[in-house]
């Protein structure tokens, strides 16, 4: 058989050596793109998670009308309203899901152990005092609740039975089901008869916000992550870029603080705030989703 003329040959080398340049291109410009698909997926998370807000914030006005007040979020050590500690996310899931997620009780007075308080207390979440709650304010589909046991391995001090609302993010994996869930959304509500915002003192009385309210579950740190610290707990310092440490709470304060006034107030002064830790799961971040215009500063 005669070989095949040198030309025919030389246009099926050329025509690998143009299916490999079109190859490479191709790999460019994906390489490109998954930065930028990436971010439209974090812009549409972002967009998911402030409508949850604004649906928690609907809820909470339905609780309002109905008990002429929002939910406490006050922080309640273990063994002072119940054997575990309660805090504000902990209170904002009883609110507006009941703690058996079956609605709130109207007597309920925030206690860790479901009771009325009383000297003979009564139990308020068990089946028979269905027809005394209105239902859940939320619906259950959409709510978000879990367990702080399928959040956390270790959740002392906290009751790993009691529920938190969760952002609509995955950087959690569930312990009971193993999918991919978001982390609790902190609930703060307003003192309103108090008048300052303290960045120098954050145990200042009279702040019209308490960071302790969800300090101890802010402790518990990053579930995937044992040991890591969140930035709106404690900040150690970045002494490349030239950033001091932070006490427990300063960061808390810095960036609920409402720049369009003159004196140290805080956004929301009247009502309450809500955090979601945003995409990178970790609090006190510039990435996090709030009720107001959160302002990360440095």
């Amino acid at each position: 058989m005669n070989p095949a003329p040198k030309s025919i040959r030389r246009s099926k080398a050329f025509t690998i050596v143009e299916l490999l340049t079109v190859m490479s291109i191709i790999v460019i410009l994906i390489g490109l793109m998954v930065p930028a698909l990436n971010q439209v997926k974090i812009y549409a998370t972002n967009v998911k998670e402030k409508a949850q807000l604004k649906s928690i914030e609907a809820a909470l006005a339905l609780f309002e009308s109905q008990y002429n007040t929002y939910p406490d979020s006050s922080f309640s050590a273990a063994g002072t309203t119940g054997p575990y500690a309660y805090c504000g996310a902990l209170k904002l899931g009883e609110a507006l899901m009941g703690k058996d997620l079956m609605g709130y009780h109207p007597d309920s007075i925030f206690r860790q152990d479901g009771t009325d308080g009383l000297a003979s207390p009564v139990r308020l979440y068990i089946p028979r005092t269905l027809p005394a709650r209105p239902g859940a304010f939320l619906p259950l589909e959409n709510a978000n609740a879990y367990p702080l046991g399928e959040l956390y391995r270790t959740t002392a001090p906290f009751d790993p039975c009691d529920y938190v609302l969760c952002d609509v993010y995955s950087r959690v994996t569930n312990i009971r089901t193993g999918k991919k869930v978001g982390m609790p959304i902190l609930y703060y509500k307003a003192n309103t008869s108090r008048q300052s915002h303290n960045l120098n003192d954050v145990l200042d009385k009279d702040n019209i916000y308490n960071f302790l309210d969800n300090h101890e579950l802010v402790r518990l740190g990053m579930p995937w992550a044992t040991g890591e610290v969140h930035r709106l707990l404690k900040f150690d310092g970045d002494s490349a870029a030239g950033i001091p440490p932070e006490s427990e709470g300063i960061r808390f304060y810095k960036n609920t603080r409402n720049e369009q006034v003159s004196i140290w107030r805080p956004y929301r002064a009247d009502t309450y705030i809500l955090i979601s830790a945003g995409w990178d799961g970790e609090y006190g971040t510039a990435d996090d989703v709030c009720n107001y215009e959160w302002r990360f500063r440095e």
